[in-house]
């Protein structure tokens, strides 16, 4: 019974020895293997075998964010033997902010890190993650600290860029490369919300009244350039017809001066502006009108119009018997005509 007992045990031994021993990694995994408590190798993908009681592999801390499923984030810290050479993701809770301005913000950042050197982040560093995270919020809080809140709500290229580099050099010995950093968000007091709200809504209402107040000017001074232009073109168009009436006139006068032997052109025109003015003389009661002295030649010739104005007056319809206006010559002598 002894025996079976003792044959048992080294049975059971033997086998978890040989687990112990034998160790099959993952792809994008390594494992650092120590040897009587100093660094030995650093076991890659695939099967490694360890020396039982001589060999061991090294645990690393690590912390492993997640959700639950009431949407609360949760930090589960914890060690592996096993290192991950993925890019990883190391984000921890939003942390407050002080700005230049004495402004307290809320900053939730977000790294972005891969192992390089599983020698150097098992050995160099104790505790990777809280390095990492303690590393972070520190350079964060130097950052912002120098900047006022508009600038930092408008700057995250430049913060995640000082960041990375910050954090990069600093990391460099601990054998982690930083490939990104990020602010996720940045909140600031309720007050500070809603006065940056109004602010904006004052702007736009702004920009939309200098909008309009533009819009009115250049309507208004379209509409001023047309009133202008058709002021300008009836201008035009009134002093072409002139030039055209003067121009016709001109050439009927100088038709008539040529069909008309020498001085009786201006009588001949005197008289067609006395027959034109027939009707308005006829309308007239008792109207008198003066002329030059020398006009007693032009009125001898036409003479026979006063016989014609009675006649027109007497049996035109509609007009009464009132005598044609009187003419008479004044001795005044006509004004002299410049040369």
């Amino acid at each position: 019974m002894f025996l079976t007992l003792l044959l048992a045990f080294l049975v059971v031994a033997g086998l978890f020895t040989l687990a112990s021993s034998v160790k099959i990694i993952g792809q994008a995994e390594v494992m650092v293997i120590e040897r009587f408590g100093r660094f030995n190798r650093v076991g890659r993908s695939g099967f490694n075998l360890l020396i039982p009681f001589i060999d061991r592999p090294r645990t690393i801390d690590v912390r492993v964010f997640d959700t639950d499923v009431n949407g609360v984030k949760r930090i589960t810290a914890g060690s592996t033997a096993r290192i991950d050479l993925r890019e990883q993701v190391l984000n921890f809770p939003t942390q407050p902010v002080i700005t230049k301005d004495n402004v307290t913000i809320d900053i939730d950042a977000v790294i972005y890190y891969r192992v390089a050197d599983p020698q150097k982040a098992t050995y160099a560093i104790q505790n990777l993650p809280f390095a990492l995270e303690t590393l972070t919020r520190t350079t964060l809080r130097n950052i912002v600290g120098e900047m006022e809140l508009d600038q930092t709500l408008g700057s995250r290229d430049t913060i995640n860029r000082r960041m990375k580099d910050v954090i990069e050099e600093a990391s460099i010995g601990w054998g982690v490369d930083v490939t990104r950093v990020e602010l996720q968000s940045i909140d600031p007091p309720r007050d500070i919300q809603q006065s940056m709200e109004l602010q904006m809504r004052a702007e736009r209402e702004r920009r939309a009244a200098v909008t309009n107040a533009e819009a009115g000017k250049r309507a208004a001074i379209l509409e001023a350039e047309g009133v202008r232009e058709s002021a300008v073109l009836r201008a035009q168009g009134a002093a072409e017809a002139r030039l055209a009436m003067a121009s016709a006139e001109a050439e009927t006068i100088a038709k008539i001066r040529a069909s008309l032997p020498p001085g009786e052109a201006a009588i001949y025109l005197l008289g067609l502006r006395y027959f034109e003015a027939l009707p308005q003389l006829a309308a007239g009661k008792g109207s008198t009108v003066f002329m030059p002295a020398d006009a007693a030649g032009l009125m001898g010739a036409i003479g026979s119009l006063r016989e014609l104005l009675k006649i027109g007056a007497a049996t035109a319809p509609g007009m009464d018997n009132t005598p044609p206006p009187t003419v008479r010559t004044s001795t005044v002598p006509p004004p002299a005509l410049k040369p």
